[in-house]
This record gives structure tokens, sequence and C-alpha cells, in this order.
């Protein structure tokens, strides 16, 4: 079985002057020559992409699109028409967002988050921005303290709504955020806590001594590359201590104290000494 809209790992069978053609157990699946490796040949297996071309030929290919099917994506709009509009996804055939499945009118040069899907009626790979149809947290498939992948959604007044490993929704309260994020961004966090009704409350970054030991890495080379002192202590303003740690003053605070009992460091009113 093939993937359309995904990575496929295929065999040469057959050489044209156009191209190659794919053992896919049937006719074949064209992979042209512009985007064939110089030394390919017959009986080579190739890792390609399956998409649908301008002529609606299925086509494989050895460009990396942003996104597969299946995928959330912030995509840059290049064109509108009646029927819907058309965003770039790395690929010469750009990815159609039908009209159908837009919050709002959508314009020329616009960035919008997107969730690729093979629509089984038009038999098309297109895209939606109604996303919370394909997101559930009526049966989690994670749990407290869990790592997981996270994609900021949208904001609400008390923090961004995040799509959570692509099938839970999630909230990442303001006073959890040390980044400016956006809309579109992917990042790794954990899972803070689960409440009533399955809410996710989820965290950007690592969890607990995990998070603590990669700042201890970050302050140790900050410190090798500042002649072993850094002027800055736990009386410091914790606005400065994320300026130049890119950590919360908590954070912080936990890991010179890491660093201290594990003898690294000794910590003076001036600031942190490299041992």
């Amino acid at each position: 079985m093939i993937a359309i809209g995904n990575y496929n790992e295929l065999k040469v069978m057959q050489k044209a002057d156009f191209g190659f053609f794919l053992d896919d157990g049937a006719s074949g699946i064209l992979l042209p020559n512009n985007s064939a490796p110089k030394d390919l040949a017959i009986g080579d297996t190739l890792k390609v992409f399956l998409y649908y071309d301008s002529e609606d030929r299925l086509i494989a290919t050895t460009l990396t699109p942003k996104a597969v099917v299946g995928e959330t994506v912030l995509l840059k709009v290049v064109d509108v028409s009646s029927f819907g509009a058309f965003l770039d996804w790395g690929l010469p055939k750009d990815l159609l967002l039908p009209k159908s499945n837009q919050l709002a009118p959508v314009n020329k040069d616009e960035m919008h988050l997107v969730k690729i899907y093979f629509d089984e009626v038009s038999g098309r790979i297109v895209c939606t921005e109604k996303l919370e149809k394909y997101l559930s947290n009526e049966t989690l498939t994670v749990a407290e303290m869990e790592a997981v992948n996270i994609i900021i959604y949208r904001p609400t007044d008390i923090g961004f709504l995040c799509i959570v490993n692509d099938v839970h929704l999630g909230l990442m309260h303001y006073n959890d955020v040390f980044n400016a994020l956006k809309i579109g961004d992917k990042i790794t966090g954990y899972v803070k806590k689960i409440k009533d009704e399955n809410r996710l409350d989820v965290m950007p970054g690592k969890r607990g001594y995990d998070k603590v030991s990669d700042e201890g890495t970050k302050i140790l080379n900050l410190l090798q590359s500042n002649k072993g002192f850094l002027p800055y202590h736990d009386k410091s303003d914790p606005d400065i201590i994320y300026d130049v740690f890119g950590m919360s003053k908590k954070t912080f605070k936990m890991t010179v104290g890491n660093l201290y009992k594990d003898k690294k460091i000794s910590l003076s009113k001036e600031g942190i000494t490299l041992l």
C-alpha cells in the first residue's frame, strides 16, 4: 500500500526519457528527471513523497514539503480564488484551502494554521483551518508529566490554547510562558496537570529535574565563555535573569543551587564563579 501525501520507499522499475517509474504494485508512479538523483538506476530503492501535480496525476518527488498529510502547520497564502486559497507547502503545486474549510475570508500573503488531509470525496490533498473537529480529549493518550509536542493554536484571556501531539487540546497559561510565542509555533513541552473533563494544562520545555539539568549546562557554558564569572545572583532582577539566561528566576535559582551542591561553581554577593 502506498501513502499519498506522505513518504514512501519505492523501487525503480523502469527508465523513460522523461523520468523513472517507481513500483507501486500497478502501472508505476512517475519520478520526473528533475527530481531524480543523477546516479539513480533500475532496481534502486528511493524515499519519495507522493502527491498530485497540476494535472492531477499522482507523482513522486524527492523534494521535502513543509508538512505531510495528518500534520498541522503554519503556511503562507500565495493566491486566492473564488473557490479557495492556495498555500505554499514547499512543492511545485500549491496546497488548496477550500473556501468551505476557511474560518474567515483569506487574503494573499497571510499566514494560516492548517491541518493537511486527504479528501476522499475529491481525491485530492487539501487542508482546513477547522482544526478542532480533529482534536478530542474524550480519551487521553497522555499522562501527567509526560513529554509532548505542542503547537500554539490561538490566544485566550488566560493563556494559549494548544494542540497536543496533534490529537488533543491543551492550555498553556501565560504565567508559565517565558519566551515570545506566536500562532503556529511548534515546541516541546510536557503535561503539567490533567483537570476535570480531561482538560490539559501544558508547560513549555522539559519537566522538573530534566529541565534543571539542561539549564545547568547552559550556565556552565556561559561561565566558560565569560572567563569563569557571571555577575548574577539570587537578588538579580527576574527580567535581567530572563534576558541573559532565557529562564525564569525560579529555574535559575534551582539550577544554580544544584551546580553549587555539585561543587561546579562558587557563589558570592558579586555573582557566580566557575570552579
